[in-house]
């Protein structure tokens, strides 16, 4: 899938969260949105990024950021993973991996030495406007928070 660049307009999505709601990109106008893509729910390098993201909650949303996961997972396990490690932000579920496609967070990676599709570690900024403030792929789980934190200044 090709990737997209900063400054490109965010595709637009409507996924279901963790409880069944309907949530759109639109619904972050106005807003600064940190969205980033992962395997899947409570495994371990996904359940420590999850947890930065949990821990560092407090000063983005000070900056005036909201921060969304989304994965393939089904909202019940969503809801399962948010409640068991108190994850304050809401996890929207994506399983045809469309908005993954979108925002080419799907597609060839390498997986113990071997190629496999699936899903590329990735996180997005978006501004008030709708624009990719920053695309970042392929990301580690560990210490890409505090990346992010400090690309942000926050």
């Amino acid at each position: 899938m090709p990737r997209l660049n900063t400054g490109a307009p965010a595709p637009d999505f409507t996924l279901v969260d963790q409880d069944g709601a309907s949530v759109s990109l639109a619904d972050f106008r106005g807003r600064r949105l940190i969205a980033f893509f992962y395997p899947a729910a409570m495994t371990p390098g996904c359940t420590t990024e999850a947890c930065d993201f949990r821990d560092s909650v407090a000063p983005l949303q000070s900056a005036g950021y909201t921060v969304v996961g989304i994965s393939r997972d089904d909202p019940g396990k969503l809801r399962e993973f948010r409640e068991r490690d108190g994850l304050p932000y809401d996890l929207l579920s994506d399983p045809d991996h469309s908005v993954h496609e979108a925002y080419g967070a799907w597609g060839e990676k390498m997986n113990y030495g071997k190629v496999v599709e699936g899903v590329i570690r990735s996180t997005f900024v978006i501004d008030e406007d709708g624009t990719l403030a920053h695309t970042l792929y392929n990301v580690k789980a560990t210490g890409h928070v505090a990346r992010i934190r400090t690309l942000l200044g926050v």
